[in-house]
């Protein structure tokens, strides 16, 4: 983490000598495809994956230069990865997180990029069978796993910094094992089978693909009244 407290303090010195910084907050929201991907279920002959469905709501907050910016979002995420056996969905892992991002964003020609890492905190996981018995196995989680982000689409309302609305693709990869390790792998986690890991151990990471749409309010912006005055932060 301590190259991201760099990345903002750098960012930070670089736009607070510039006329055109602002920041901004907003809410935001997404929704789509999820799963707990494990190299070990994929190889498996009698398991594969089923479609899962999550969706994220929260805030974020971001701090920009011209057309780059900062940005850190804070949601809520609910996923949930479906499992078949043999053809038949067996179960589900339902899985609540915290994830904080921190993102790197190129606003230009009413469109915009976004990549950065992400941070997932694990609230809670389930294992929800087919009968609807439920397993709580959070302390079989690690408490939290990193992901990978990138992200594109288009401003449908305004891009000045005063108000604006997006809408675009986002995908998330996980860089981390969200599993415990120790304590998962003897029991042939995330899907409790009997020597899935017989050929080696593999990680299990969250994924993400859908859709993110985001509403913003300009806070405030640096500038200087004349030619050579002192500059100053005025809220909106």
């Amino acid at each position: 983490m301590k190259y991201f407290t760099i990345l903002i303090s750098l960012f930070f010195a670089f736009s607070l000598s510039a006329q055109s910084f602002y920041i901004d907050a907003g809410v935001k929201a997404q929704s789509g495809a999820t799963a707990l991907i494990n190299q070990s279920v994929n190889d498996h002959p009698n398991w594969n994956y089923d479609i899962g469905t999550g969706f994220s709501f929260g805030g974020k907050v971001g701090f920009n230069f011209e057309d780059h910016g900062i940005t850190v979002d804070v949601l809520l995420n609910n996923g949930e990865s479906a499992f078949e056996f043999d053809g038949n969905q067996n179960f589900v892992t339902d899985y609540a997180t915290t994830d904080i991002y921190l993102l790197y964003r190129l606003s230009r020609y009413r469109g915009y990029l976004e990549l950065g890492p992400k941070m997932n905190l694990v609230r809670n996981v389930t294992n929800r069978a087919i009968d609807g018995t439920e397993e709580d196995v959070t302390d079989l989680y690690l408490d939290n796993s990193y992901s990978g982000v990138l992200g594109f689409g288009t401003y449908l309302i305004g891009t000045d910094g005063r108000f604006s609305g997006i809408f675009g693709l986002r995908f998330e990869y996980g860089l981390t094992d969200m599993l415990d390790q120790t304590l998962g792998q003897p029991l042939g986690l995330p899907i409790r089978q009997d020597g899935l890991y017989d050929d080696g151990y593999n990680t299990t990471v969250p994924f993400f693909a859908g859709l993110v749409f985001e509403l913003n309010w300009g806070i405030g912006y640096y500038g200087k009244a004349s030619c050579g005055a002192r500059g100053k932060f005025i809220f909106l």
